[in-house]
């Protein structure tokens, strides 16, 4: 399955949840992208540190940066936030993770994913439980 088709999937998925729920998701989903982009900041090589700088959080139906990989185009939807990588001037971030033919990689995205990983999706699996819970009218989230 393509990236495209996997995301269409997920975008039919999200769509379902209700809209309540998915107000409720939206701090935890922030603070889950800043996280991870703080992280990535914190490990990316740093030269003049215009790389660095180019990491930009996206928040749920924001519009990527125009200058971001897909940029302009890809708008997360209301349950999604995104991190991304680049700017008008630096368009290298692909190659610092993986890599190239003369430069050897020097990972910072996945690095920065693993590491936050398994925080982010307790602090999702939180919210999401305490929204159900307070759209229910079982409890107070």
């Amino acid at each position: 399955m393509s990236l495209r088709d996997q995301s269409r999937a997920l975008e039919a998925r999200l769509k379902a949840i209700p809209s309540e729920i998915v107000a409720e998701l939206r701090p935890a989903l922030m603070k889950s992208a800043e996280d991870l982009a703080d992280k990535m900041r914190a490990l990316v090589p740093v030269d003049d540190g215009d790389l660095r700088d180019s990491i930009a959080v996206t928040g749920p139906g924001e519009t990527t940066p125009p200058y971001a990989s897909g940029g302009g185009r890809r708008t997360a939807s209301e349950a999604q936030a995104l991190v991304t990588v680049g700017s008008p001037v630096v368009r290298h971030g692909h190659l610092q993770e993986f890599g190239t033919v003369t430069q050897e990689a020097q990972p910072f995205m996945r690095p920065a994913w693993r590491i936050a990983k398994a925080k982010i999706e307790r602090r999702i699996a939180r919210a999401i439980g305490a929204a159900i819970k307070k759209a229910g009218g079982r409890g107070n989230a």
